[in-house]
C-alpha cells in the first residue's frame, strides 16, 4: 500500500477549494492515500466525485480508498474500501471486492482482533485524540493505540485529532500511518500537508 506516513481523508467542512482542487493540492504536496468520505449528499454525487478522484490520483501514482460503500469502490475501480463497523461485514465485503484493500475503523483491541482475524488488509484505530470532524467517542489515546500495535500484525492507521503537534507521538506510538482531514484542511492545504509530511521525516 502507499501508506508513507499519511492517509488524507477528504472534508469539505474546512476547505474552500472546489473537491478536486483540494484532493491536487494534497497529491501536489506528496501525499499518496486519499480516502473518500463523504457524510452529506447522494451517493450519485459520491460516485461522480470518486471518478474524479480516481484519474487524479492515478496521475500521481497514489491510492484511492472509497469509505462506506463497496459498490462504488467498484465502479470507478479504486484501490479499495473502507468500512465502518456497522457497515457492510468483512467477510461479505470480501466476496464483493476481491483481492483490492479493504480497511476496517476499529475503537478497541477486540476489534481489531477480529478485523485482523477476519482477512483485512489494515485497520483504522481511533479516535486517538478528541476530534471536531464526526462524533468518534473517548479519545483513546497513544497508549492504546500502541497496544493495538503490539497485538496485530497488520498496518494501523491512527485517525482523530490528529495535528502537526501531535502526529509524531502517533508514529512513535508504532503507527504505519496518520489519518488527517482537519490539519490538512483549515488553512494552506499544500503546506499543511508538506509540514506534516516533514516532521514524519525528522
Amino acid at each position: 500500500m502507499y501508506l508513507n506516513g499519511i492517509c488524507f481523508i477528504t472534508d469539505r467542512t474546512y476547505c474552500t477549494l472546489p473537491f478536486s482542487e483540494m484532493v491536487k493540492a494534497v497529491l501536489d504536496a506528496g501525499i499518496k492515500f486519499i480516502q473518500l468520505r463523504e457524510k452529506e449528499g447522494s451517493r450519485r454525487q459520491m460516485y461522480e466525485d470518486a471518478i474524479r478522484l480516481r484519474e487524479l490520483t492515478r496521475s500521481f501514482n497514489a491510492a484511492l480508498i472509497i469509505n462506506d460503500y463497496a459498490d462504488i469502490a467498484l465502479a470507478v475501480d479504486a484501490d479499495g474500501v473502507h468500512l465502518g463497523q456497522d457497515d457492510l461485514p468483512l467477510k461479505e465485503a470480501r466476496k464483493i471486492m476481491g483481492k483490492k484493500i479493504i480497511g476496517i475503523s476499529t475503537h478497541n483491541l477486540e476489534q481489531a482482533k477480529v478485523a485482523e482475524n477476519g482477512g483485512a488488509d489494515y485497520i483504522g484505530f481511533g479516535p486517538v485524540f478528541h476530534t471536531t470532524t464526526k462524533d468518534a467517542g473517548t479519545p483513546r489515546g497513544v497508549y492504546d493505540l500502541r497496544i493495538i500495535k503490539e497485538n496485530v500484525n497488520i498496518p494501523v492507521i491512527a485517525i482523530g485529532g490528529i495535528t502537526l503537534h501531535n502526529i509524531k507521538s502517533v508514529i512513535d506510538a508504532g503507527a504505519d500511518a496518520a489519518a488527517v482531514a482537519t490539519a490538512v484542511c483549515k488553512g494552506d492545504i499544500t503546506e499543511n500537508a508538506k509540514k506534516l509530511i516533514s516532521l514524519l521525516n525528522k
